[in-house]
């Protein structure tokens, strides 16, 4: 979903170093008359890799600008974050300014996270919600039957585009959503994960598309916003997910909340594997030990955290903290617990809150090392190997997967 950082061990093609260069060309210009010049200049290369399907070219260029110039991979993946999820569009001599939006629900259980086709109750209900909350006047929407998991959402900047100019015809036109959602792939079963409803939203060129853009008397804030939205769809939300907790996120542009959504998981996650170790194995809080080390090839990508009973040294589970692009750690402040805002101290953060009070940090960078047999990922022992995690052998046999 062009949310994680990219890997590439081939040499750049010419159009993703062309790239690079207008990238780190914006980056570095002083005023907005350049920017503008530089800002087409990625628009019109962008676009032509989006309209070819040209992915790897603009993924090479991403992870090459990540390398060798931060605030050029800010500018750079921004550019076509905007080209994939916004455009303009002409209809009956009208042009609209169009945003796809997720709409995320944050949810946990004990039980299974739903996803799959939204009824039309609930369909209807969103779209009362988006255009008394959230939506401008004189906007039109177009809302897909579908609650996502993060495994079926669009994974490339190209395929969002598509989705985007799918959504954007049928909103402008007040048609039906024509997608082909039948061969959806099948939703992994994990205990705290995000839900998506995606919409298109659309106002006329100019106006605004947002109740909080909008002049008085219309314009309410985005505080206000989420309020209203979070009451307007707790109860169409709680019929869809029987059994689950769950927080309803602002809807926002796709790329935006596609991120805070899984920000806003990572410490659900910690929280119902403590919980799932009490259930499964008997083990409170404060009798669990956890590990946690940085995992990465070049920087870390993300943390890995491995749950043992306290004196012992066998990692029965593991949890993965993912990274996103806009997040990065120094080498040498892997387990550095100084900076409020580092990824290791919202871990350790996440597990004191969660009742764990014995947690060892590592502060090297690990191979990113998946089991041989079975895949799954190895996470880190106090002795600094990275193992399997293995349950006791009279523990429930189906385990759930956390992130």
């Amino acid at each position: 979903m062009a949310v994680h950082r990219t890997k590439s061990s081939q040499r750049a093609s010419p159009e993703a170093e062309r790239l690079v260069a207008d990238a780190i060309s914006l980056a570095a210009s002083g005023s907005q008359v350049e920017d503008r010049f530089w800002e087409e200049r990625l628009n019109v290369r962008l676009m032509r890799l989006l309209k070819s399907q040209n992915q790897n070219v603009i993924d090479a260029a991403l992870d090459q600008t990540f390398r060798i110039n931060t605030v050029a991979f800010e500018v750079l993946a921004d550019v076509a974050e905007t080209l994939a999820e916004s455009l303009k569009m002409e209809c009956e001599g009208q042009e609209w300014d169009v945003l796809l939006l997720a709409l995320p629900i944050v949810a946990h259980t004990r039980y299974q996270i739903p996803s799959g086709p939204l009824p039309s109750s609930i369909i209807e209900s969103t779209a009362q919600a988006l255009q008394s909350a959230i939506a401008a006047s004189d906007t039109r929407l177009a809302i897909i039957p579908w609650l996502y998991s993060i495994d079926q959402m669009p994974h490339s900047h190209c395929q969002t585009r598509v989705l985007t100019e799918a959504l954007a015809t049928a909103a402008i036109s007040s048609k039906e959503v024509k997608l082909e959602l039948r061969d959806m792939s099948e939703t992994i079963a994990v205990l705290a994960d995000p839900r998506f409803i995606i919409a298109a939203l659309c106002a006329p060129t100019g106006s605004p598309i947002f109740r909080w853009q909008a002049e008085s008397p219309i314009r309410q804030e985005r505080g206000v916003s989420l309020i209203g939205w979070q009451n307007a769809m707790h109860d169409p939300i709680a019929s869809l997910l029987p059994g689950c907790e769950f927080e309803l996120l602002l809807p926002e542009a796709y790329f935006t909340n596609c991120r805070l959504a899984d920000k806003h998981v990572r410490p659900l996650s910690i929280r119902a594997a403590v919980n799932y170790m009490e259930s499964t194995v008997g083990i409170l809080p404060a009798g669990l030990s956890c590990v946690v080390g940085a995992f990465g090839e070049e920087q870390a990508d993300e943390y890995r955290i491995s749950f043992s009973a306290k004196g012992s040294s066998e990692v029965m589970y593991g949890v993965i903290w993912p990274l996103y692009d806009r997040e990065s750690v120094a080498s040498d402040a892997l387990n550095d617990l100084a900076d409020d805002e580092s990824p290791i101290k919202k871990i350790c953060d996440a597990l004191h809150d969660a009742g764990v009070e014995d947690v060892f940090r590592h502060a090297m960078l690990f191979d990113p090392e998946l089991c041989d047999d079975c895949g799954a990922p190895l996470f880190p022992d106090r002795s600094g190997e990275a193992v399997h995690a293995e349950m006791p052998e009279d523990a429930p046999t189906q385990q759930p997967l956390f992130h």
